[in-house]
């Protein structure tokens, strides 16, 4: 049954020389595993190797310099020299090992790029800033030749390293979309001017691509088919001209959508936008351009690849997040055990910000992602009993890995659910997926062995009584209140109590913390349809950046709900009905106030340590009990502490 639910999604596809056995595929992910120098390293193998095993039917490989100069940053792949061939060779063969085929990502970086910028290397077409806000230097005609010769020489490097085909990117603000874009590109001479004008570079490195590697061999575009940047070209401007890079070479189309300046993050989409939401895109481009095309967007299970398949709007369906958060969502799908499988979460903290940050890649839910090479695959050889104290990411995270490797595990949480601080966080808008994460870990903690006691509290002499070989603290963090005369009132109360139902909300509400908790408290009242909110924060800018998807939007949101954001503020005093507050100097009485939320941050909760530091007893403190942080720090403290039990 489960199969033939997938009838569209199962039947294969022929790409110019190429048959893919299904229509998954595993689009272009920056690692930053690469060595230092842009060779393959083993850990990319690593990764690659458990990635691919996933059974999607079609691998591109992360984007890969045609230039020294073309690559984002160190750690990223290169393809400008015939050194690189023999292990860009290896990694072929480690995605085609798995049965799929490969294919890989060439590209320029172009102005995108602080590493370039700051070492004075970045070229663009026009010398405008980009998102850094540094000026690149200006292309030279000559200079854009080679590149369209470098573009050709790095396609007949892959296919003599055996890839399956080339992608070319054209997308997310890169080298090729800043010629496209008029505003990246003012140019005055053959490579400017309107927007078929600009498409020529483009279409020169498909013919020079083409022209190398013979016309059997699969050709791809990633384009962002729309710039969604105020003066950028949109979806008709594309439809225009996507023929012509067809009868330039092209056999597929990937369609994607935006760039890195674009509002709201919305190249990696944040969990607000629901599966397939710019398959529209993808359906307009494959009516114009009559090759096969790749839709994108935050797709997670299989039914919503389906359901485009099924509608026509595309030929082929990317999973890129979610292969981080669980390579084997494909095959549990068709078993009929989605119940398996780890839904990713859009929240692009090991996937996107580590690339930011120039670190190699992870996912906050998987800790195995980017860390292949520690991760231990087989039992303990020697069995230890583990007591993991707390119930939050990094307790169950720490649960199931070190059940998982045939420790004895017994977790003790003080409060009647599991979860912690994120089970809160879950009540919020748009954030029901972190509810069911939670139960995943939890069903997975316990599916490998692990015990899990709920409103137990574990003391030292419970522990003492236990006699456990290793011992994880993993108690969390909890609420800080600040002292302000006032805040022992009976209208005021924590953010968490709000969220959870335990008390009623109400209208003209202040709530003192500006950070994600207490926007998202606001957020979880503008659900409830509560007026007059007015939200306080000592910073001078919201600690909730709106450069993130989720940041946008819940700042979109609170603002279109008439909500306020005070900054540069702090509360002095709570009275019976009303707030007084001081901002730059000056105090001012907010009146009515009704409630007041407390969401000034969190501190450890680690009470516990002192006692074992006195007894001398040996422990991980791992998560928000050694410092308060966010998701992927809990899990993968709590994978790496099960993983370094001796």
């Amino acid at each position: 049954m489960p199969i033939r639910k997938y009838e569209q999604l199962l039947k294969p596809l022929t790409i110019n020389s190429m048959e893919v056995s299904n229509r998954v595929v595993m689009p272009p992910i920056t690692t930053v595993l690469a060595n230092w120098d842009g060779s393959v390293s083993e850990a990319m193998l690593a990764y690659m190797g458990r990635v691919s095993s996933s059974g999607a039917a079609l691998f591109i490989t992360e984007a890969t310099a045609i230039h020294p100069d073309g690559m984002e940053t160190p750690g990223m792949l290169g393809i400008y020299h015939d050194r690189f061939i023999n292990g860009l060779n290896r990694l072929a063969r480690t995605i085609q090992a798995n049965g799929a085929k490969a294919m890989i990502q060439i590209y320029h970086v172009g102005r995108e790029s602080r590493f370039q910028l700051e070492r004075g290397r970045a070229v663009a077409p026009s010398a405008l800033p980009g998102i850094y806000g540094i000026k690149p230097r200006e292309l030279q005609l000559e200079e854009i030749q080679q590149l369209i010769k470098g573009f050709g020489e790095a396609a007949v490097r892959a296919r003599k390293a055996g890839f399956d085909g080339v992608e070319l990117h054209g997308a997310h603000g890169y080298l090729l979309m800043q010629f496209l874009s008029g505003l990246s590109n003012q140019r005055e001479d053959e490579y400017g001017g309107n927007f078929r004008q600009r498409a020529r570079f483009i279409l020169e490195v498909i013919k020079e691509v083409r022209r190398r590697v013979g016309q059997d061999y699969p050709l791809s575009l990633r384009l962002s088919a729309e710039e969604y940047l105020p003066g950028g070209y949109g979806i008709q401007d594309m439809e225009a001209i996507v023929n012509l890079f067809v009868q330039a070479g092209i056999d597929m189309i990937h369609a994607s959508f935006g760039t890195p300046a674009s509002p709201g993050g919305i190249v990696c989409p944040s969990i607000e936008h629901p599966a397939g939401f710019s398959a529209d895109l993808a359906a307009r481009i494959k009516q114009r351009a009559g090759v096969p095309v790749i839709a994108v967007g935050r797709f997670t299970r299989l039914e919503q690849a389906q359901a485009v398949l099924v509608r026509e709007e595309a030929d082929l369906i990317a999973f890129g997040r979610q292969h981080l958060a669980d390579p084997d969502f494909f095959k549990n799908a068709l078993k009929g055990r989605d119940d398996l499988t780890f839904e990713c979460l859009a929240c692009n903290q090991g996937c996107i910000r580590h690339l930011y940050l120039g670190k190699g890649i992870r996912c906050a839910i998987n800790p195995v992602t980017g860390q292949e090479m520690i991760y231990p695959a087989t039992s303990s050889a020697r069995p230890r009993r583990v007591l993991v104290v707390g119930g939050g990411p990094a307790g169950l995270s720490a649960a199931w890995q070190a059940a998982r490797l045939g420790h004895q595990v017994l977790l003790l949480e003080q409060e009647l659910e599991w979860g912690g601080q994120i089970r809160i966080g879950a009540r919020a808008p748009y954030k029901e997926a972190y509810g069911r994460w939670l139960e995943r870990l939890a069903q997975s903690a316990v599916r490998a062995g692990a015990t899990i006691k709920l409103g137990v509290k574990a003391d030292k002499d419970f522990i003492r009584q236990q006699a456990p070989d290793v011992i994880i603290i993993a108690t969390g963090a909890k609420g800080c209140r600040p002292a302000i005369p006032g805040i022992d009132s009976p209208q005021v109360v924590e953010a968490a109590q709000v969220m959870q139902g335990e008390v009623p909300v109400t209208d003209h509400t202040v709530i003192i913390g500006g950070g994600l908790v207490g926007m998202e408290t606001a957020d979880y009242l503008r659900a409830q349809k509560v007026n007059e909110v007015r939200v306080i924060e000592a910073g001078s800018r919201s600690p909730v950046k709106k450069f993130t998807g989720h940041g946008y939007l819940l700042h979109q949101r609170l603002q279109q709900a008439g909500y306020s954001l005070c900054l540069n503020a702090r509360v002095v005093k709570i009275l019976a009905d009303s707030v007084v507050i001081e901002k730059e100097g000056r105090k001012e009485l907010l009146s009515p106030v009704k409630q007041v939320i407390i969401a000034t941050g969190s501190k450890s909760s680690n009470e516990l340590t002192q006692a074992l530091d006195r007894e001398k007893t040996p422990y991980y403190l791992i998560g928000d009990a050694r410092q308060p942080r966010g998701i992927l720090e809990a899990v993968e403290e709590g994978a790496r502490a099960a993983w370094n039990i001796e």
